[in-house]
């Protein structure tokens, strides 16, 4: 509900309109409390698949390397979010666009680091940085590419990030990886702690509203947060000797060429760009009532791959455009980019600041875990909702069950991969692009009618 005290409903409608400070920085604070758990947990689960995360025997030290990767989350979020808001000539949608670190690179990144500690580092950096660059170059084509992907194959890719993502989940919630294999895995210990992250989350969005219901898995992992301190899994040891200041570092993990990675940063690069798409016309439309104008979203996919170059440079991960700050946008009524600004200051601030990294590590891992599987479900149930818009005639679903039947069996079987070599495993053990990518060659290949097809009459939007 818009509040009339901050702006004429004019005002409102308009990205360059800046509502009073003392209304326009703590809107600008909401914007970043509603993704601030979303943004650092890419890094968490990256740091832990390649071993140098909870633990780890970097636990003795306060895990650096993974509170640097948080701190870098924070800081390009920032930085690549004022892109957005402010603009850099044709870089930059001038909207109230919020850019964060990106889930749907992560089933990508897991195995290309997997058990390789900060040596495995270097290659997803540099592929980073590649694919980031690879993004920017998308702004010029990314209209009609827009148009060559139907909900057939991005819901079916959002569908597999979500289920690559599900296993990751359970596994924090019951203990994570450092458990696995011992008694302490899957407790009653473990899971009490998780359950009331979940439990929580439900119950706040689902019975209170306003922004409360927006921030429901920050909440529930509040309170999962307090169970697990009052028994006494919470520890605060490394708080202290964490740094008040810090400036990120080029480079910081080295340069190294790994084509695996670069072709599947690149590949991802496309999945970012439709859902950055999507959200500049979802905020247009929502905030101010009409569509993205071409120039919005060219300047906001340029903007997009600047921001995941930039922080591949200084060590950090993909960004991509945060579908929930859309919805924010859309419940409070309030256009203004400028709002979005002030929240973008907040992020590159505390990224300056390592100490805030190491109060998010005190959050033990299965008090994460909780969140995820509420977060990773949803992502499943974005690529489902997607798919609602399909029209399911005997076509499109051969396409969608040999895409999902191959992406999903590797990805439930990636031994079937062992006598390929470790740039192919690193590419398809995920799932996510042989799914995508035969998907994607069958729509194109496939005739729109087959023989016999006897579901043509389905209602919905077709594949093309």
């Amino acid at each position: 509900m818009t509040d009339s005290s901050i702006g004429t409903p004019e005002q409102l409608r308009d990205p360059d309109f800046t509502p009073p400070i003392a209304k326009a920085v703590p809107l600008g604070i909401q914007h970043v409390l509603a993704m601030f758990v979303s943004n650092v947990t890419p890094a968490i689960l990256v740091a832990g698949a390649a071993g140098i995360g909870f633990g780890s025997d970097q636990g003795a030290l306060g895990f650096p390397d993974m509170t640097y990767m948080i701190q870098m989350s924070m800081l390009f979020a920032g930085i690549a979010t004022l892109i957005q808001t402010v603009g850099i000539g044709p870089v930059g949608a001038r909207l109230p666009v919020v850019q964060g670190t990106s889930f749907a690179f992560v089933p990508v990144m897991i195995p290309a680091v997997a058990g390789a500690g900060t040596a495995g580092l270097a290659g997803l950096m540099t592929g980073v940085l590649l694919g980031g660059i690879f993004h920017v170059l998308l702004g010029f084509v990314v209209t009609p590419l827009r148009k060559a992907l139907p909900p057939l194959v991005t819901g079916l890719i959002v569908l597999m990030i979500g289920l690559a993502l599900l296993r990751v989940g359970i596994q924090y919630a019951a203990g994570g990886v450092p458990k696995m294999g011992t008694p302490a895995f899957g407790t009653l210990q473990m899971w009490t702690p998780a359950l009331v992250v979940i439990v929580v989350t439900l119950a706040v969005k689902f019975f209170l509203r306003g922004f409360l219901s927006v921030a429901a898995v920050l909440i529930g992992i509040l309170a999962g947060y307090a169970v697990a301190l009052v028994m006494g899994q919470v520890s605060f040891g490394n708080v202290g000797s964490a740094a008040y200041f810090a400036a990120p570092v080029p480079f910081k993990y080295g340069f190294e060429l790994n084509w695996a990675i670069v072709i599947g940063m690149c590949f991802m690069a496309v999945v970012s760009a439709i859902e950055t798409v999507g959200d500049t016309s979802a905020i247009c439309k929502g905030g101010a009532g009409r569509e993205a104008t071409d120039r919005e979203v060219t300047g906001a996919t340029f903007a997009d791959g600047l921001g995941t170059a930039l922080a591949g440079a200084f060590g950090g991960l993909p960004n991509t455009s945060f579908s929930q700050n859309v919805g924010l946008v859309a419940m409070t009524g309030v256009m203004s980019r400028h709002v979005v600004s002030f929240g973008a200051l907040f992020l590159i601030l505390a990224g300056f600041v390592p100490k805030v990294g190491a109060v998010i590590n005190t959050v033990p891992i299965n008090v994460l875990g909780g969140g995820v599987v509420v977060m990773f479900g949803m992502v499943a149930a974005s690529g489902i909702n997607m798919l609602s818009d399909v029209r399911w005639n005997r076509r499109n679903m051969v396409i969608f069950a040999i895409s999902l039947s191959v992406g999903f069996g590797l990805q439930l079987e990636p031994s079937a991969l062992q006598h390929t070599g470790e740039t192919a495993q690193i590419l398809l053990s995920s799932g996510l692009l042989p799914a995508a990518f035969l998907s994607i060659v069958l729509n194109l290949v496939l005739p729109e009618h087959l023989a016999g097809d006897d579901l043509d009459d389905r209602s919905g939007a077709g594949a093309d």
